[in-house]
């Protein structure tokens, strides 16, 4: 059995080896522009499946887990990734006092099975932000590279009032226990039963 994330994130890559399960990781890079006129879910369930797709080379024992993350709020239909420390601090001052929903996707794709597709929905409320407050986490912990502009596992916990989900490693980028339930599916042998993950 290969077992390959499609993914070169560190975030998932470090949420991956918490399962204890050997793993690889290969950088599946596909177009993640949004369809005009595609929702945030539709658009983390479609880019999850295309990276499970782009790395899929279909060799027996393959499985090959593919995951993205999209959100919305309010004033912005698609959140995306800042990409720049500039486009950081305009999201985060337009995010001040949002609710935002974010939806983390993952498929799971072999031979010989139905791609399995799982997706999180967890609401997070930002607290209003003064500018000096914005320039003060960003100037610890940049985070251009996450979706909403914040690292909900550090020092960006700060900015947010509530945080409600399901599943906590979801926010960061793999949501775990849908997933594990799915590998153990799939036969994926767990360290534990996949009812205690």
């Amino acid at each position: 059995m290969r077992l390959i994330l499609a993914s070169a994130s560190p975030y998932k890559a470090a949420l991956f080896a918490r399962l204890h399960i050997p793993f690889e990781t290969m950088d599946a890079r596909i177009d993640e522009t949004p369809r005009p006129g595609e929702a945030a879910e539709a658009l983390a369930r479609r880019l999850s499946e295309t990276k499970a797709r782009a790395a899929f080379r279909g060799a027996e024992g393959e499985i090959v887990i593919g995951a993205d993350q999209a959100a919305a709020s309010a004033p912005v239909p698609i959140v995306g990734k800042p990409g720049s420390a500039e486009a950081n601090r305009a999201q985060l001052l337009t995010l001040s006092g949002q609710r935002v929903v974010f939806y983390t996707a993952a498929t799971v794709l072999t031979t010989h099975r139905e791609p399995q597709t799982v997706v999180d929905r967890t609401e997070v409320q930002f607290r209003p932000l003064t500018e000096a407050e914005v320039d003060a986490y960003l100037a610890i912990e940049p985070s251009h590279d996450c979706a909403g502009g914040c690292k909900v596992e550090g020092l960006g916990i700060t900015l947010l009032e509530r945080v409600t989900s399901t599943d906590p490693t979801a926010l960061i980028g793999l949501p775990l226990i849908q997933l594990c339930k799915v590998l153990a599916d799939y036969g994926v042998p767990l360290p534990i039963s996949s009812s205690n993950c």
